[in-house]
């Protein structure tokens, strides 16, 4: 029978979903659970000791080996198809899928981090939903706390719900710190506050959390 896991996704690149799921990793082994970490492919990976698959791995107590964390890693930051074509390789679309494998057979619950935003493409023909959807996971929707995030955020959601995808949980990350009070609605705090409620309000029971500045830094 299949693991349990979660499938981490974004609104956009750059929204901070690698911290995300370091910090759902974290929660889980803390919590006594024997978690994996998978991240299918990756682009501009530089294994110097703190890059995202590195600290992804060590997150979940280093389980497994680093080469099965991320089996397809390129140095390129592109796209992850453009990256590969630049080290004369392809993106293996079957070990997208196969390389979640070693993880179910090891671990209670897979945390799967994928490239880029939900519909962006993984392969030459699969993109993040595809792959989300192949897997059988449900989705943590990550959008950055800033200007926009309720339209980006009930975008996503809606879509993935269209092609027929469990959304898990949405968060909110702060990938700076926020000016001003929260009590002030015209403040980057204020409109995140704002931001967060307002989905809150619009997405039950589907969770929604932040996770802040300094927990992404930490």
């Amino acid at each position: 029978m299949p693991s349990l896991g979660l499938f981490i996704t974004g609104t956009d690149t750059g929204v901070g979903k690698t911290a995300v799921a370091i910090a759902i990793a974290a929660e889980r082994r803390a919590a006594g659970v024997r978690v994996g970490v998978y991240k299918p492919v990756a682009s501009g990976v530089v294994f110097d000791g703190s890059s995202d698959i590195e600290r992804l791995w060590e997150a979940a107590g280093r389980p497994l080996t680093l080469a099965e964390v991320c089996p397809q890693a390129f140095a390129a930051a592109i796209a992850p198809v453009q990256a590969a074509a630049v080290e004369g390789k392809r993106v293996d679309e079957q070990l997208l899928r196969d390389g979640i494998g070693p993880w179910r057979e090891a671990c209670e619950c897979v945390v799967v981090e994928g490239a880029g935003g939900l519909f962006s493409p993984l392969g030459e023909q699969s993109l993040n939903v595809d792959l989300a959807r192949d897997l059988g996971l449900p989705l943590v929707i990550v959008d950055a706390a800033r200007l926009g995030m309720i339209g980006r955020t009930l975008t996503v959601v809606r879509a993935a719900r269209a092609e027929g995808l469990e959304v898990a949980e949405v968060v909110i990350s702060h990938v700076q710190p926020l000016a001003g009070s929260p009590d002030d609605p015209t403040s980057e705090a204020g409109i995140v506050r704002h931001g967060v409620e307002e989905l809150m309000r619009r997405l039950p029971p589907v969770p929604v959390r932040e996770l802040g500045y300094h927990s992404l830094h930490e």
